[in-house]
C-alpha cells in the first residue's frame, strides 16, 4: 500500500475508488466497507483509496475549543491504522492534515478540491452519517447531486451489525474502557493490539527483585510509545508479543501512565505500553530490542493501574501480575478457539 502525506504528490493515483473517514481501529464495519470498495475499485480499474485524517477532526477541534474532554480516546495509532489499512487490501491512503484551512473548508469546496482535482474520484464509498465541510453542511444527499456533474458515483454503505447491535469505533472504545478484551476482539474481528519500535525507557525493571521465577534478569520490559496522550484502553493486561521470535511470546503489559514512577523520567507524561516477556528471548541479549518493531496483542484485562509505595510493593505487584498471565495460559486448552484475524471471506 503507498502512503501520501497530502494529496499533491505525482504517485498518487489520477483516478480512484474513494472512502473517506477515521477509521479509528479499522473495525468489523469498517473492514466490510473497504473490501466493498476494494471490488468496486477493480470492477472500475482504478485505485482503491482511503483518504483519513491526522489529528482525529474532534481532537483538533477539542484544542482549540481548550476543551479536552471532547477528544475521542483513541483505539490505535496511525502506525496501527496503516498497518490494518493495508491488511484490508486497500492500494493506497492519503493522510490529510486536519488543520483550520481544512476545517473552514465549505463543503462544496472540498468536494471539488479534495475529492475530484485533488483525488480524482471515479466512485465515492461513505456511511450512512457521513458528514464534511464546515460546520458539518456537507451530507450523502449533497454528494449525490454533484456527482454528475464531476464524473464521479456515489454509494451509500448502511451501519454494520453484529447480533443487532451497530458496529462502531464509538463500541470499541466502550469495551476498551471497561475492559471487556473479548468483546473488543469480537467488534474488530482480532484481538485488540498496538505495534511500535521498542523504545528506552528509565531500565527501572532491572532493578526490581525477580520474585516471579526469573532468570534474574529483573522484569525487563519492552516500551512502545502510544502516540496520543488518552489511549481506549488503560491497565495491566496479559498480553502475546509478536515480533521477536518464531512464535509469538507470553506476557504481561502495563499501558498507561505508571503512577508508580517519577512523572519526570524520560517518558513522564506520555502513555507507554510496558511489556514484560514471561520467557525473555536469550538471543537478543540485555539490548536486542531496541527499534525492533513488535506487535503486542492485549488478551485480558487483570486490573487497572496501581499506584505502589516503594520498589519492594511494586515488585511484589508484578510477581502477581506474571502469576496471573501464567494462570490466564495455562487455562487455555490446546484445543481452545482463538479469536483469530478475520479472512477476506468473512469480512464480505
Amino acid at each position: 500500500m503507498k502512503i501520501f502525506r497530502g494529496f499533491h504528490h505525482p504517485e498518487v493515483a489520477p483516478a480512484c475508488a474513494l472512502t473517506i473517514g477515521n477509521f479509528d481501529g479499522v473495525h468489523r464495519g469498517h473492514q466490510a466497507m473497504l473490501a466493498l470498495l476494494n471490488s468496486e475499485a477493480q470492477h472500475r480499474g482504478v485505485a482503491s483509496c482511503v483518504l483519513t485524517f491526522e489529528p482525529h477532526p474532534r481532537d483538533y477541534f477539542a484544542g482549540r475549543h481548550r476543551r479536552p474532554d471532547l477528544a475521542p480516546a483513541r483505539i490505535g495509532t496511525l502506525r496501527d491504522k496503516l498497518d490494518e489499512l493495508e491488511r484490508c487490501g486497500v492500494q493506497q491512503t492519503v493522510v490529510l492534515p486536519f488543520n483550520e484551512k481544512l476545517a473552514s473548508l465549505p463543503a462544496q469546496a472540498f468536494i471539488e478540491d479534495v475529492v475530484v482535482r485533488g483525488l480524482g474520484a471515479r466512485y465515492l464509498l461513505v456511511g450512512d452519517d457521513f458528514r464534511f465541510g464546515s460546520g458539518r453542511t456537507g451530507d450523502y444527499a449533497m454528494l449525490d447531486a454533484a456527482g454528475p456533474a464531476h464524473g464521479f458515483e456515489v454509494a451509500r454503505m448502511n451501519s454494520y451489525e453484529l447480533h443487532g447491535l451497530r458496529v462502531s469505533s464509538t463500541a470499541v472504545r466502550a469495551a476498551l474502557a471497561a475492559g471487556d478484551m473479548p468483546e473488543a476482539a469480537r467488534l474488530l474481528g482480532r484481538p485488540y493490539a498496538i505495534s511500535g519500535h521498542v523504545v528506552h525507557g528509565r531500565k527501572l525493571g532491572r532493578q526490581l527483585a525477580e520474585s516471579s521465577g526469573g532468570a534474574g534478569d529483573g522484569f525487563r520490559t519492552l516500551n512502545l510509545r502510544f502516540a496520543h496522550w488518552k489511549s481506549a484502553a488503560s491497565g495491566i493486561f496479559v498480553v502475546r508479543v509478536a515480533g521477536l521470535a518464531d512464535q509469538p511470546l507470553p506476557g504481561v503489559a502495563n499501558l498507561g501512565v505508571r503512577p508508580s514512577l517519577d512523572p519526570n523520567d524520560v517518558n513522564g507524561g506520555r502513555v507507554l505500553l510496558e511489556t514484560h516477556c514471561l520467557a525473555w528471548p536469550k538471543h537478543l541479549g540485555a539490548e536486542g530490542a531496541y527499534g525492533k518493531i513488535v506487535r503486542v496483542e492485549l488478551l485480558h484485562k487483570l486490573h487497572d493501574e496501581r499506584k505502589y509505595d516503594g520498589l519492594a510493593a511494586l515488585t511484589q505487584g508484578i510477581a502477581q501480575d506474571c502469576e496471573d498471565a501464567r494462570a490466564f495460559f495455562a487455562a487455555q486448552a490446546p484445543g481452545h478457539t482463538d479469536t483469530r484475524r478475520q479472512t477476506t471471506r468473512d469480512r464480505i
